[in-house]
């Protein structure tokens, strides 16, 4: 049970987690705090928040729990101005959905404070943004992965995962590194390959025939491409190592395609999608 929770940065994925928490009864009071009153005005009037708070430091002095989803540029900044005032029992955590960097920039913010920081990065969102896109069964049956450091208490480490599970999420553990390399993978290749392929076709002629006849199998995959552009382009630069590896593994499968078009070479393309169906067919989203 939290009595008080602090959320920094209340739109979809921290107004989400604060409904989740009041609808299962593990919040007492939520304060959300950041830069725009009116924003969090909104979010208030919405039921997400129970206080609004502009002053990053009058905001965290009395949680017991802190959640930090802003976009991975503005993390180092963040810690910076709630470390004088995070009392020692206060937990924090976060929602990047780049691990590494940001524990760097909580090692170099917070100090000896680190070990009451517990990474984490909720596997959820859609491409609305915002505290009225927020809905309290975002994390129901999602993936939590928690990155925690050698500084964290188990203790710690145990009431993130309440938290979480208290929001119906299943929770996951491995280190920050591997969490980024999986990662640029699965999320952030697909979400870059959403963006690259609409502003593709967007500057090709006759655009609006091309996006007026596009089909369902379209829509589905550049509905991410709907995303807040300042998150992604964080992201991209924030992991950017391995996120460039995942692009050349994809490059490379790419020229290979190619080539089996050139070469008319149809044995190849059907082992190349049966293979990759049989893949897609074996696990579940």
């Amino acid at each position: 049970m939290i009595n008080r929770l602090c959320v920094i940065g209340v739109g979809l994925i921290g107004g989400s987690l604060a409904l989740a928490l009041k609808k299962a009864g593990y919040v007492n009071k939520v304060v959300g705090a950041g830069r725009n009153i009116e924003h969090l005005e909104k979010a208030k009037s919405l039921g997400i928040i129970d206080q609004c708070e502009t002053d990053l430091g009058k905001a965290v002095s009395h949680a017991d729990m802190v959640f930090i989803a802003v976009p991975l540029g503005a993390m180092a900044g963040v810690f910076n101005k709630i470390e004088p005032f995070l009392h020692k029992h206060t937990i924090v955590t976060d929602a990047g959905s780049a691990k590494h960097c940001v524990v760097e920039d909580a090692t170099r913010e917070l100090g000896v404070k680190v070990n009451q920081f517990i990474p984490g990065h909720p596997i959820a969102g859609t491409e609305k943004s915002g505290a009225i896109a927020a809905f309290d069964s975002l994390y129901q049956a999602r993936r939590v992965i928690i990155t925690p450091l050698e500084e964290n208490s188990r203790d710690d480490i145990n009431k993130v995962r309440a938290m979480w599970k208290a929001a119906g999420a299943d929770v996951d553990e491995m280190g920050a590194r591997h969490h980024d390399l999986v990662l640029a993978g699965t999320s952030h290749l697909p979400h870059i390959l959403a963006f690259s392929l609409v502003d593709c076709l967007n500057q090709v002629d006759d655009v609006d025939e091309i996006f007026r006849f596009a089909a369902g199998g379209f829509r589905d995959f550049t509905r991410i491409a709907s995303s807040d552009p300042v998150m992604w382009r964080d992201i991209c630069l924030s992991n950017g190592e391995a996120v460039l590896a995942m692009m050349n593994r994809f490059e490379n499968q790419l020229t290979t395609l190619k080539a089996a078009i050139e070469n008319n070479d149809a044995d190849a393309l059907l082992e190349i999608f049966s293979r990759a169906k049989k893949a897609r067919d074996g696990f579940c989203m």
